[in-house]
């Protein structure tokens, strides 16, 4: 069977993409210059949390994925964050190709809100791959690409923030179910808004209680002042 390593040496953000998608640069090498074919490639990317340290405001966003920082012990599992696959054409001994990942903005996904509560540093990676190699110096043999082969990668959280900001510069996102995107829509009709900006401003003031006005001021509340004679 070919031994083949994988090592990730970088990742940007796609500025041509429709939508948020970060390219890993992959380096895949053949034990003794073997021949492949043709590579089958499935990578299974996840976020491994316990690998960094976090500061007092990470640990706020973080608060609603693992918890409180005292369970932190328990609660910082792997989190998921994508399934890809890619075809690796013929190469001998070394290669390297690029895995393309979407990504979201969906803050209902982990990743996201993983990604998004970080304020620098690095976002620790864990690459599991699977798939089909196609090999055979003077014939052709069917591989499996075996199960333990991964690849770990720290991904600058700059990247990720770089990426979010080309497609949704100074904005955040939210999903809605139907129903509840059906109502907004009504009432930004019913009271002529301009946009999803002021339909949510609006809604934000009706529900923020105005502040009491100061108690009035009532005469004769106020004891009379007392004037000192003097003897003469």
């Amino acid at each position: 069977m070919t031994d083949l390593a994988f090592t990730c040496t970088g990742v940007r953000a796609d500025p041509y993409a429709a939508g948020p998608t970060l390219v890993f640069r992959l380096r895949i090498t053949a034990a003794g210059d073997a021949r492949v074919h043709a590579l089958a490639l499935r990578c299974q990317i996840r976020i491994e949390p316990a690998r960094r340290s976090y500061g007092p405001k990470e640990a706020d966003g973080l608060a609603d994925l693992f918890g409180e920082r005292a369970r932190w012990g328990t609660t910082l599992q792997p989190v998921q964050f994508a399934q890809v696959a890619v075809m690796v054409p013929s190469f001998t001994g070394e290669t390297e190709t690029d895995l393309v990942v979407p990504c979201t903005y969906d803050m209902d996904i982990a990743a996201t809100r993983y990604f998004d509560a970080l304020q620098d540093g690095e976002a620790p990676l864990l690459m599991l791959f699977s798939g089909t190699a196609f090999t055979g110096a003077g014939g052709f043999r069917v591989e499996p690409v075996p199960w333990d082969r991964e690849a770990s990668y720290r991904m600058p959280v700059t990247v990720w923030r770089d990426m979010i900001e080309q497609h949704f510069p100074g904005c955040g996102w939210l999903r809605l179910p139907r129903d509840t995107m059906a109502d907004l829509l009504a009432f930004r009709s019913r009271h002529a808004l301009a946009s999803w900006e002021s339909t949510v401003r609006a809604l934000l003031d009706a529900a923020t209680p105005a502040e009491p006005p100061p108690p009035p001021v009532r005469f004769g509340s106020v004891p009379p002042r007392v004037t000192e004679r003097t003897a003469t």
